[in-house]
């Protein structure tokens, strides 16, 4: 070749040299460029590594109800959360003038995932009024002498371990929430009821019944201490005593509709039927069924006693001058004069004129089977 072939030869060769070294240059500084922003492997590993934060549990403990200082239900409670992979529980105790209202506040709050009542009726009564609405679970666990609401729901009554593991993997179940409404211009509320106040109305839930005149007489009349010696049968004497006391007059309004004047020894409004000692008084109520149920009993002697507990054992559900059967979703009762007055057990004063009615399926409570169609733990 020439001279001047070799010339050109040189200058591409030249030309494609310093186009590769140029495209080199150019991959080098922008593959740096993305070394620079790019996460580094073991970022991406770290974060892989972070375990998800544990559930947690908490517990409003009416600490009447422990035994002695209550380390053995507590060491249960935490080693059935430990053993479902959850955290350390929250204990929270009620006290004299609070039996629950500010603890389940307080363990909102804090953003647990289920709160559990450990105590007596009174207990689950308090914890249930704040949780409705909240979507929070509530959990049930044995603590006192009638779990009427455990009962109704079929979650154990005789089983810690048990009933916590209930609470921590079963089946969420919409109940109805009773409401009662008192005017304090025509009541004396007991000191510690003390929650609910609304336009100098007063508003309080329940779970299971209410009830004015014999019942909440027995009520009041039991020492906790017999309750805690002898279970239901507690009940007995002050019901014998009350048996025969005057019936009062009393004016009662279901749903807006007509009224019915009647007399009565004990009005009682139930959103769940069964009442301790395995007795039903209402066997068609439900718990999630959106309507309540009333009875009145008026028996006027001994052999009326005889009739009702008759009809009450073989679940007649015929009404006659001693045992009437209603259902609504609300109710309104006037009495001649003051009356006692229960929520679930637990006495909240006298009054003569009450408000009840029902919220439909607004407490979630975990039970062992839920409800068709309810959603399981965590849904």
């Amino acid at each position: 070749m020439s001279e001047a072939t070799w010339t050109w030869v040189g200058i591409a060769v030249a030309v494609v040299l310093v186009g590769l070294g140029a495209a080199l240059l150019l991959s080098s500084r922008s593959h740096g460029r993305h070394a620079s922003t790019r996460p580094s492997r073991d970022s991406f590993r770290r974060g892989q590594d972070e375990a998800p934060a544990l559930k947690r549990l908490a517990v409003v403990v009416n600490p009447t109800k422990l035994d002695g200082d209550g380390g053995a239900e507590r060491a249960t409670i935490t080693r059935v959360c430990s053993e479902q992979g959850w955290d350390e529980p929250l204990f929270l105790e009620t006290e004299e003038h609070d039996v629950g209202f500010g603890q389940t506040r307080s363990a909102l709050a804090e953003g647990v995932d289920v709160i559990c009542a450990f105590g007596g009726d009174g207990t689950v009564r308090a914890v249930a009024q704040e949780m409705v609405g909240s979507g929070v679970p509530m959990g049930l666990l044995p603590g006192g002498t009638g779990n009427l609401l455990a009962r109704n729901l079929e979650v154990p009554v005789d089983d810690l371990a048990r009933s916590v593991e209930v609470a921590i993997t079963g089946r969420n179940r919409h109940v109805d929430v009773g409401w009662m409404t008192l005017d304090p211009s025509e009541s004396d509320l007991e000191e510690h009821v003390g929650e609910g106040a609304s336009e100098g109305r007063r508003r309080h839930a329940f779970l299971v019944m209410a009830g004015l005149g014999l019942d909440a007489a027995i009520m009041s009349e039991t020492s906790e201490e017999l309750k805690a010696r002898i279970g239901w049968t507690a009940y007995v004497p002050a019901g014998l005593k009350n048996l025969l006391v005057e019936r009062f007059k009393a004016r009662l309004t279901l749903d807006e509709g007509s009224t019915i004047d009647l007399r009565a020894r004990t009005i009682l409004v139930g959103n769940c039927g069964r009442l301790t000692g395995g007795i039903n008084l209402m066997p068609e109520a439900e718990p999630d069924d959106g309507t309540l149920d009333v009875v009145v009993l008026a028996p006027s002697g001994i052999a009326a006693w005889a009739s009702v507990v008759g009809r009450v054992v073989t679940k007649s559900d015929r009404t006659t001058k001693a045992l009437h059967r209603y259902t609504c979703q609300k109710a309104t009762v006037h009495v001649d004069h003051a009356q006692r007055i229960e929520l679930d057990g637990d006495i909240v004063g006298e009054a003569r004129h009450l408000e009840v009615e029902v919220q439909p399926r607004a407490l979630i409570v975990r039970t062992e089977g839920g409800r068709p169609g309810s959603g399981a733990a965590g849904e």
